[in-house]
């Protein structure tokens, strides 16, 4: 097995320049003035095109041809042959200079996103995401057997999908959601006035009560740490070294449930089979299902009443001027609270898959050629009209909020947060199962045995098993909204008392 030996290596190699990368990329949006950005586009680029060349050399379509057997194989190193032989398939398409390119393109539109919303500044930005979006059709260009032009990034994300599976998806979700979102946005909203007062929610504080949870639900901060950014993310360097972000907001809701979702990407891969480090099976097998893991923790477990029971009152000590006099019932129902909202990650879980919905049709639209980025602000806007009810008075609260189509290419990269949505109801229910007493563990604050559910069914695996088949493995069932869809209806009826 000397190939399958040398393969390892070649592999090791690729994942440290990539982490190498990505360790930039950290230092980008995190501590590195702005004036760094024309020098950190090139470092990123130079990284990434190194990484692209050893994956792409002549040598490993050999080794890929002698390992043939292996990849068969129903084994981990089967599963590592199949998944690099994969990588190095959709990488060999792509010249090594339109990566390069793609790289430093997206290192300099980053900072010059933060600048622009910052001054909401469309104009400012517009040339940058318009040389994106020719940069990313160029990319799908190099798949001309693809149906659509946003698979090549869809089944790069999210492997086993494509555009028509996923509008098939939304199109079926889409008919059973808005009946419930309506209802909810419609009826009485609960009183959430004592969250209003940033005064009463002093930053330091924020910060420290997010790092608190985040301990608390499992963290590791000896292997990560946490740190502020424009838009808050998880990324992994090794095993050792997985890191979170976070951004303070008016109120502590931003930081916190950011932290929350942040740490359910983290403990992953803090639980992904050590033996998989330096290598492709080494981190999360797709989009979808790491964004299960985060929504799982921010939305099933962070609003649930069990979960507020235990962890309030170090919340009311914490703040005590906004909330001391406030009953956790209050909080609870106020954190519950479903309605139009500009923003995605501040959108509650019933109406959320609905901004996901509208950003997924546009960055479709726009690898289409069908829309122009010079008329994605106005699109943007009439499309929040038509699903939320609101037009955004910014397009720093607008198609300029997310972070997405300005540091990487367009396409892909939104409908893995529905994915994850839709998974996030399976797993739970399964966990449930599994966990007769997970409601009561909850509210002590026990969540080692969800920890251990999650390690032993999806975290260890890493990235051996596709998604779909993580899923039925699992949960004992292909990917639905069944139980996801039960999960809102059940919840958010008994909270407003409705017949949903």
């Amino acid at each position: 097995m000397d190939a399958l030996k040398e393969l390892k290596r070649e592999l090791s190699t690729i994942q440290d320049l990539l982490s190498a990368a990505a360790v930039l990329e950290w230092d980008q949006s995190t501590y590195m003035p702005a004036g760094g950005a024309p020098a950190r586009g090139r470092q990123i680029a130079l990284l990434g095109r190194l990484a692209h060349e050893q994956r792409t050399k002549p040598r490993m379509g050999e080794l890929f041809a002698e390992l043939s057997s292996v990849a068969d194989a129903d084994s981990v190193d089967g599963a590592l042959v199949r998944r690099a032989h994969r990588h190095w398939r959709r990488a060999s398409r792509v010249p090594s200079a339109l990566m390069h390119e793609i790289r430093e393109h997206a290192a300099k539109t980053y900072i010059a996103w933060a600048s622009a919303r910052a001054a909401d500044d469309f104009a400012a930005i517009r040339p940058y995401l318009e040389k994106n979006v020719a940069l990313s059709r160029r990319y799908a260009d190099c798949f001309p057997d693809a149906e659509h032009v946003a698979d090549p990034f869809i089944d790069e994300h999210d492997p086993g999908m494509t555009t028509a599976s996923v509008r098939a998806l939304f199109d079926a979700l889409r008919v059973e959601l808005v009946p419930i979102a309506d209802a909810l946005m419609n009826a009485p909203p609960p009183d959430q006035s004592f969250l209003q007062d940033a005064s009463k929610f002093p930053a330091d504080r924020q910060l420290a009560f997010a790092e608190y949870m985040a301990r608390a639900l499992g963290y590791d901060f000896d292997r990560g740490r946490q740190d502020l950014t424009h838009h808050p993310f998880m990324i992994r360097f090794a095993a050792g070294d997985i890191r979170i972000t976070t951004r303070i907001g008016a109120t502590p809701l931003e930081s916190l449930f950011g932290t929350i979702h942040e740490t359910g990407h983290a403990l992953y891969e803090q639980q992904v089979d050590d033996a998989f480090d330096g290598g492709p099976l080494g981190e999360g097998t797709s989009a979808g299902v790491h964004e299960s893991q985060s929504r799982l923790w921010e939305n099933l477990v962070g609003r649930s009443r069990p979960f507020w029971d235990h962890f309030y009152p170090e919340l009311q000590r914490t703040f005590p001027e906004a909330l001391g006099e406030v009953p956790v019932e209050g909080f609870h129902r106020a954190i519950n609270r479903v309605r139009r909202s500009l923003v995605r990650v501040e959108a509650d879980e019933v109406t959320y898959n609905l901004h996901v919905m509208l950003r997924f049709d546009l960055e479709t639209r726009m690898l289409e050629g069908e829309l122009a980025v010079a008329d994605l602000p106005d699109a943007w806007n009439a499309r929040m009209e038509s699903d939320l009810g609101l037009r955004p008075p910014s397009n720093a609260l607008g198609c300029m909020q997310d972070v997405h189509w300005y540091s990487t290419t367009v396409g892909g990269t939104f409908q893995g947060y529905t994915i994850g949505n839709l998974m996030s109801g399976q797993f739970f229910a399964a966990a449930r199962r599994a966990l007769p007493g997970l409601d009561a563990q909850i509210g002590e604050g026990e969540f080692a045995p969800l920890r251990g559910w999650l390690a032993e069914h999806v975290h260890q695996h890493g990235a051996r098993y596709l998604p779909a088949e993580l899923v039925e493995r699992a949960t004992g069932a292909p990917l639905s909204s069944d139980d996801f869809l039960a999960y809102l209806r059940t919840k958010y009826g008994a909270l407003y008392d409705l017949a949903l």
